[in-house]
């Protein structure tokens, strides 16, 4: 029985990777604390660079974005990566989990730098241009989300317990600024030249890639148990039609402002979620399925997983709403061209990723010390604070309150991301850290898809219901034609939404010469003017950002109630050396397979 014994102890050490021999040196643990951290930051910054930079893009192959039949291409350029994203983060966490989380992690660095790569050298136009750029931006979410799906194992596994809140909380943190530096990058590399918005990530990956296969090394227990080709398919095909059905839900059809009502829309979503809902059943089925339904019985990774589902659900359409009201509001009134306003609206945004960059590191490692519970659960609760604050903030806001909002949003996001982030990976067993937190970051990357659905179809519904009236019977008050004013009034919201969002004159860009050269100077100078279009949509979008601030904040106090709910602090890996010295004790091996099972569902 004493051999009995020695053989529990050495499995058990060789699955959690927590023992006195097996730990990792302190020096490894920094270094892939830094690279991944560098793979995510480029992953997240790639993921919202191209939103500011898409005048110049679009500029760059010529084609006009505001033509019926190329909103298509705007949106995709946009949510093709965050899609793809969304549906691969689950699979290849669980291929790390198979074949080596840093091998899938490296993988993921040389499939992100060829894409990048290739965007850069598009030798096309027009629509043919447009829809290289959109595939390579697909491959290119393929490595985001190797990067992704991989980084958080790869952190739990070199951390020891009482260190990963800080090593998570940075590394979430560089994740959730990434798409707010992405904003201002992609504003000042545009302008110079749009090939750089790709290019920029060339040599970063080039050098993340050598570094990466040079110096992490795989700590992961390889699970060697079969793909699960039956749900990866089931839940990718699910996912992809789901989330097309949401954005084509936001464009319009058939003479409605939004496409909600059409077949292909209702087919789309309906074919989904019944694609979903089959996957559901295979994975209750497959002796190992590629979505952990069991890990749902472990307290901490379940609420913290709702909590993750939610703030993104609440946040992941901020930042369009945020940037339109910046771009086709408050910074024409205050003396900024149209053509300047996406490069100064990064910048107007740049106190929120200031306090998420501050908050996040040091509730991590608070957390290490405190738990998540109570961290995760205030930040949520500021969170919802922020959103009534911006709800109450007049359209022509002064910038220093709006300035001290956005901080405190990003002191309450950075406040919750990191210990939540923390909470839910400590909680996963050993040899599920892959999938679990494949799982995590599926919940939340389809939430901001989700919620950019929801965000826009609440604006444009709002815009719809009094835009056409008073833009039409403005036009005409200043000479335009009555045709003329009803065929530019009859704009659907989300294309005079896109022009703002793009840095166009809308008023200039709907109308074109042919019209604004039969006006008088007078009127000419009145309807392009900064002035004009900020006061034509101000209440509309007023009566549809309220009901958006309003979705925001319910999202976020549901989301601090569920992470209250996580209950005590949690560590899977401490449990799991409890129970292998427990069962070494008492002269027990536990049976292969079952050693990191959760024993206490407190969590």
């Amino acid at each position: 029985m004493a051999e009995g014994r020695r053989v529990t102890i050495s499995v058990r050490a060789g699955d959690g990777q927590e023992s006195a021999t097996a730990e990792p040196g302190d020096r490894y643990k920094w270094v892939a604390l830094t690279n991944t951290t560098v793979g995510v930051l480029l992953a997240t910054i790639d993921a919202s660079i191209m939103i500011i930079a898409m005048p110049d893009i679009f500029r760059g192959i010529h084609l006009d974005p505001l033509v019926p039949g190329n909103n298509t291409y705007l949106l995709w350029m946009i949510l093709g990566y965050l899609v793809t994203s969304s549906v691969l983060v689950v699979t290849v966490g669980r291929l790390g989990d198979l074949f080596g989380r840093v091998r899938m992690y490296n993988l993921g660095f040389v499939i992100y730098t060829i894409a990048s790569l290739l965007l850069t050298i598009d030798w096309m136009t027009g629509r043919s241009g447009a829809l290289w750029l959109l595939l390579w931006r697909i491959v290119q979410g393929i490595g985001g989300a190797f990067l992704v799906g991989n980084s958080g194992a790869i952190l739990t596994d070199a951390f020891p317990p009482r260190q990963r809140g800080l090593a998570l909380g940075i590394n979430n943190v560089a994740g959730i600024s990434g798409s707010f530096i992405g904003l201002v990058l992609g504003g000042v590399l545009a302008p110079i030249n749009w090939r750089l918005v790709f290019f920029v990530s060339v040599p970063c990956g080039v050098f993340g890639t050598v570094w990466a296969y040079r110096r992490l090394r795989d700590l992961s227990e390889r699970s060697h148990e079969p793909v699960d080709w039956l749900g990866n398919v089931t839940f990718a095909a699910g996912m992809i039609l789901l989330m097309v059905g949401i954005t084509q839900g936001v464009q319009p059809h058939d003479g409605h402002a939004m496409g909600w009502t059409s077949p292909i829309v209702d087919g789309f979503i309906a074919a989904g979620l019944a694609l979903l809902a089959a996957f559901v059943l295979v994975e209750t089925k497959v002796a190992h399925p590629m979505f952990r339904l069991g890990l749902f019985k472990i307290r901490a990774f379940t609420f913290g997983t709702i909590s993750t589902f939610l703030s993104a659900l609440g946040r992941g359409g901020l930042m369009f709403m945020l940037i339109i009201w910046l771009q086709g509001i408050w910074l024409p009134q205050h003396g900024y061209s149209f053509e300047k306003t996406p490069l100064w609206a990064g910048i107007y945004m740049l106190p929120l990723t200031v306090g998420m960059l501050t908050a996040g590191p040091l509730s991590g490692y608070l957390s290490d010390r405190f738990g998540s519970r109570p961290f995760a659960t205030g930040g949520m609760l500021g969170a919802a604070v922020s959103f009534v604050l911006l709800e109450l903030l007049p359209i022509d806001f002064p910038y220093p309150v709006f300035a001290l909002i956005l901080l405190l949003y990003g002191l309450s996001m950075g406040c919750f991301s990191s210990p939540n982030r923390a909470g839910v990976m400590n909680s996963l067993p050993a040899r599920h850290r892959g999938a679990g937190g494949g799982m995590n970051s599926t919940f939340m990357n389809s939430a901001q898809v989700f919620s950019l659905g929801i965000f826009f179809s609440l604006m444009i519904a709002g815009l719809a219901a009094t835009l056409p009236t008073t833009m039409s019977a403005g036009l005409i008050a200043h000479g335009v034609p009555a045709a003329d004013a009803h065929r530019v009034s009859s704009q659907p919201p989300v294309s005079i939404l896109f022009a703002s969002f793009l840095g166009y004159n809308p008023i200039e860009h709907l109308l074109g010469p042919s019209v604004l050269g039969h006006l008088s100077a007078a009127n000419v100078h009145t309807l392009t003017g900064r002035s004009y279009f900020p006061a034509l949509i101000s209440g509309p979008f007023r009566s549809g950002l309220r009901v958006a601030f309003a979705f925001s904040i319910a999202a976020c106090l549901i989301a601090a109630a569920a992470s209250w709910s996580r209950g005590k602090r949690y560590v899977a890996a401490e449990h799991e050396q409890a129970a292998a010295a427990a069962a070494a004790a008492d002269d027990v091996e536990v049976p292969a397979g079952q050693e990191d099972l959760p024993t206490d569902l407190e969590a």
